[in-house]
C-alpha cells in the first residue's frame, strides 16, 4: 500500500480526490437519481491541490500536474478543463495533459459518440475531437449523443438531431431523455411516454416519471409508486415501490419505507429492504449505506466489505474509490477484499 503526503512550498497539503458523482444536468424526471461510476474505465482521476486541478492514475501517481482552475473527468480520452474556473472559458486536454482544443467555450460537455456539446453566447452546438464545430451553436439547450441522436431544445420544446445537425424528430416535447435500447422517454405536459427514433409513440404518455430502458425494462411511476414496464408498455412489475432504480447485472435497487433492497426481473426480492441507501451492482458488488457508513455486498446480500467509509463509488476494473473523513482520514482505492491499493492522507 502506497501512502503519501504532498508538500507544497514546505506546507503539508493532502491531495483530495474529488468524490462527487460528476452528475450531469439532471434529466427532469426522466431518470431516477443514481450515484454514477467513474465516467471512463481506466480513466485518470481528478485531484484538487491548493484550489488547482490535475489528474492521477489508479496508483495515485500524478500524471497531469494540478494547473487548471476547473476540470472534469475524462470521457472518450479527453477531459474538459478551464484555466479560469467554473465560468470558463473551457477547452479539452488529452491524457498527457496536452491542450487539444483551446479554451474558448462558455460551457462544455463530455464527449459522447465522438462529439461534445459546447456553448457560445447562450447557444449550443457540437465540436468533434479536433475542435471543429460540426454543428453550429443554434440551440437553446442540447444533450449528449446516445445511439446516434441527441436531444435539443428550440425555445421550450425538445426534439432530436443526428450527427450532421439534421432535425430527425421535430421539437414538440416538454421534456426529453436520451435514447436507450432504441427508445427515449418524453413528456407532453406532465405525462411521460416513449418514442422510437422516428418520433413515433411506442408507449403513450401516461406516467408521472419514466427512466431509461436498461436490460429490457424501464422504471416508471404512477402517483407515488414505482414499477417496471417492458418495451411495449406492459407492466412486468406493478407499481408498488417508493423508489425503483435501473436494472444492472440482473438486479435493481428498490425502496420501501425508506429502506433499500434488490429485486430480480420478476419483482422477487433477492435482498430484502434493509439499507439506508443502495447503489447499482457493478462487477458483482454493490455499494450500500447503513447508519451513514458505506460498504459493499454481493448478490446474496452478504457483506464483502463492511460499512466503514464516508463516501464510496462502484467498482470498476476491480477497484473502488472510497473516502474516510476526519483527522486520520484518507481517500483512495480499495480492491474487492477491502484492501487499500493506494491512498492519500487528507
Amino acid at each position: 500500500m502506497t501512502k503519501r503526503t504532498i508538500k507544497i512550498i514546505g506546507t503539508a497539503l493532502g491531495i483530495v480526490l474529488l468524490l462527487s458523482f460528476y452528475a450531469q444536468a439532471q434529466k427532469a424526471k426522466t431518470s431516477n437519481p443514481q450515484p454514477q461510476k467513474n465516467k471512463e474505465t481506466g480513466s485518470l482521476l481528478l485531484i484538487e491541490m491548493n484550489k488547482m486541478y490535475g489528474f492521477v492514475d489508479k496508483t495515485c501517481k500524478i500524471i497531469i500536474q494540478p494547473q487548471f482552475g476547473s476540470a472534469e473527468p475524462f470521457q472518450e480520452g479527453l477531459a474538459r478543463v478551464s484555466l479560469g474556473g467554473k465560468k470558463g472559458p473551457w477547452g479539452y486536454i488529452t491524457k498527457t495533459g496536452e491542450i487539444i482544443i483551446n479554451p474558448q467555450f462558455d460551457s462544455a460537455g463530455d464527449f459522447s459518440e465522438g462529439l461534445a456539446v459546447v456553448e457560445i453566447a447562450k447557444r449550443f452546438g457540437y465540436v468533434n475531437r479536433t475542435g471543429e464545430m460540426v454543428i453550429n451553436p443554434q440551440f437553446d439547450s442540447a444533450g449528449d449523443f446516445s445511439e446516434g441522436l441527441a436531444k435539443v431544445a428550440i425555445g421550450k420544446k425538445y426534439g432530436y438531431i443526428n450527427k450532421t445537425g439534421e432535425i430527425i424528430i421535430n421539437p414538440q416535447f416538454d421534456s426529453a431523455g436520451d435514447f436507450s435500447e432504441g427508445l427515449a422517454s418524453v413528456a407532453v405536459g406532465k405525462k411521460y411516454g416513449y418514442v422510437d427514433k422516428t418520433g413515433k409513440y411506442i408507449i403513450n404518455p401516461q406516467f408521472d416519471t419514466a427512466s431509461d430502458f436498461s436490460e429490457g425494462l424501464a422504471s416508471v411511476s404512477v402517483g407515488k409508486k414505482y414499477g417496471y414496464v417492458d418495451r411495449t408498455g406492459k407492466y412486468i412489475i406493478n407499481p408498488q415501490f417508493d423508489f425503483a432504480g435501473d436494472f444492472s447485472e440482473g438486479m435493481a435497487k428498490v425502496a420501501i419505507s425508506k429502506r433499500y433492497g434488490y429485486i430480480n426481473r420478476t419483482g422477487k426480492y433477492i435482498i430484502n429492504p434493509q439499507f439506508d441507501f443502495a447503489g447499482d451492482f457493478s462487477e458483482g458488488m454493490a455499494v450500500v449505506e447503513v447508519s451513514k457508513k458505506y460498504g459493499y455486498i454481493d448478490k446474496t446480500g452478504k457483506y464483502i466489505i463492511n460499512p466503514q467509509f464516508d463516501s464510496a463509488l462502484s467498482f470498476s476494473e476491480g477497484l473502488a474509490l472510497v473516502e474516510i473523513k476526519g483527522k486520520e482520514g484518507k481517500t483512495g482505492y480499495i480492491d474487492k477484499t477491502g484492501k487499500w491499493t493506494c491512498n492519500y492522507t487528507q
